[in-house]
């Protein structure tokens, strides 16, 4: 008989004598493969706090229930390892959903804006809007009207073209010319 089923034969005494109640055959169980089985959860979670704990999951699932193991499906150490590589992939699985459900949770919640930044943002905007019309006042009449249908009362250029009864064309060209000139204007007075 070779070593390795030597091994497994009184593997399998071990747990014929655990489910007879055998606290010792537990104990020997867990120090032949409990290193072995911590540094697979180990590998598979990366976190040793966790491989212990699904180790010991494992371990305290085979003392409550040692018929689950059957002798016609392989070794103990094969059905053992196994239990807590799945055991560890199903953490790694739930701390991965749980993981998505908090970030999309977060998500959906706005941020804590400091109250100040947002009196500061408040001031700028409205420093801005000051020089935006002032700019806006200072540009020839009709790429002013123009500018204003669009960007204060939000009609398309097609929608002015027909209001004012002038060619698309015209209107493109005096909403281009009066964004050249507003964006020079207000170049020069930030500079």
């Amino acid at each position: 008989m070779a070593v390795r089923d030597l091994e497994d034969a009184r593997d399998r005494d071990l747990v014929r004598r655990l489910r007879r109640g055998d606290e010792e055959a537990f104990a020997h169980l867990f120090r032949r493969y409990g290193p072995v089985a911590k540094a697979l959860a180990t590998k598979v979670i990366r976190q040793s706090f966790m491989a212990e704990e699904i180790v010991q999951e494992a371990f305290l699932a085979l003392w409550k229930d040692p018929t689950a193991y059957r002798e016609d499906r392989g070794t103990v150490r094969a059905w053992l390892l196994s239990a807590v590589h799945h055991r560890a992939v199903d953490r790694v699985r739930r701390e991965e959903a749980q993981r998505r459900r908090a970030d999309a949770m977060e998500s959906q919640w706005p941020t804590a804006e400091d109250p100040g930044e947002a009196v500061v943002e408040q001031v700028d905007l409205a420093a801005q809007r000051t020089r935006v019309r002032t700019a806006l006042r200072e540009i020839p009449q009709e790429q002013r009207q123009i500018l204003e249908l669009m960007y204060f009362q939000g009609k398309t250029q097609s929608a002015i073209s027909e209001e004012l009864g002038l060619p698309l064309g015209t209107v493109k060209s005096r909403t281009l010319l009066g964004m050249r000139r507003l964006r020079g204007m207000l170049m020069e007075r930030t500079s």
